[in-house]
């Protein structure tokens, strides 16, 4: 069977009320699909109703799609694989399936309320294409708006008038895709609790000279403290991109690399200190029960997540993993050929 492109939309609600991580989790265990892309919107109402008017089957969602307030911000996912559309709608379910017991991601997250033949509530959670032409419309739409309706959004307004806020950077590392599993989503569940705000979302390979630069600043520290310094670098960067530094050629080096990782926006007050306590220390036998580090790392490099430790290493991090550069269009633009 044909390898196929297919999205899901986090809705507003869901995102804001931390249920991406459960979703993501259903979505990769359950599909065997590859993660390909990702991007938040803050979709214009023409965006809403064109993308509406790609689901004419899915009238309650449609209508939902028509409804929603402007700079309402959701998370698009973009799948690829055999039967990927197939296999994402019956995951996700549509209007007629959120009467059951959490047997769709609609049962699970979705709400629907109905009295005497009439919609009283309506709110989705997910929503997904079911045929194939829907899944290609649609993406078509969100790649053409995603330069001007997406990327790294603000939150600001979702928090108290007045109070100070900060973004920083997760990096949800390799170990955690070594094959279709729930750990992807269960890392983001841990994030959840901070309460801050997800405004940021971008599936990348490192590439070894990111690696290089990323990682550059430990590269002196461990060269004093351990006799195999270098190395220990190096397996950090392999560990990341695929490939140790001194085993590529110079061009090599620039190309992304063969791990896949996902790279997180959050924002919201004291972000950094919230989102490391999170984590947990490094080491995962001294991480405390119930961090990220603790359920998810097994050793000091292989430890599930990385965030950044200071406002100024989120804009050197985010600068060097290019994360303000759209690769949403171009990913779709090239599957769709």
């Amino acid at each position: 069977m044909a390898t196929q492109l297919t999205y899901a939309v986090i809705t507003p609600a869901a995102l804001r009320k931390g249920r991406t991580g459960g979703i993501l989790a259903r979505l990769i265990s359950r599909s065997g699909l590859d993660l390909t892309t990702g991007r938040i919107f803050a979709p214009s109402r023409a965006l809403l109703e064109q993308l509406a008017a790609t689901l004419p089957v899915q009238s309650k969602t449609a209508s939902y799609l028509r409804s929603l307030p402007l700079g309402a911000q959701s998370l698009v996912l973009v799948f690829q694989g055999e039967a990927a559309v197939s296999k994402v709608a019956s995951i996700v379910g549509d209007d007629t399936t959120m009467n059951g017991r959490g047997e769709t991601l609609r049962d699970t997250f979705g709400d629907l309320v109905e009295e005497g033949g009439k919609t009283l509530y309506f709110e989705p959670g997910v929503i997904a294409p079911g045929s194939l032409h829907e899944a290609e419309a649609g993406l078509k739409l969100l790649a053409a708006a995603s330069d001007a309706e997406g990327g790294i959004l603000d939150a600001s307004a979702t928090f108290p008038a007045g109070t100070v806020l900060e973004k920083t950077l997760v990096l949800i590392k390799p170990d955690n895709f070594a094959f279709p599993n729930t750990r992807p989503g269960g890392v983001i569940d841990l994030l959840t609790r901070t309460g801050l705000a997800l405004v940021g979302f971008k599936p990348f390979h490192m590439s070894v000279a990111q690696g290089e630069e990323f990682y550059g600043p430990v590269l002196d520290f461990l060269v004093k403290k351990l006799p195999d310094g270098r190395e220990q670098w190096e397996s950090i960067i392999a560990f990341m991109s695929g490939k140790r530094p001194s085993d590529c050629q110079p061009e090599e080096k620039q190309l992304p690399g063969s791990q896949p990782c996902v790279a997180l926006i959050y924002q919201g007050p004291d972000a950094v200190a919230k989102i490391r306590e999170a984590l947990g220390p490094t080491n995962p036998s001294q991480a405390p029960h119930g961090t990220i580090r603790k359920e998810f790392g097994t050793t000091i490099m292989i430890n599930g997540a990385h965030a950044s430790d200071s406002v100024e290493n989120v804009a050197r991090e985010t600068g060097i993993i290019r994360l303000e550069e759209n690769d949403f269009k171009t990913k779709i633009a090239a599957a769709l050929i």
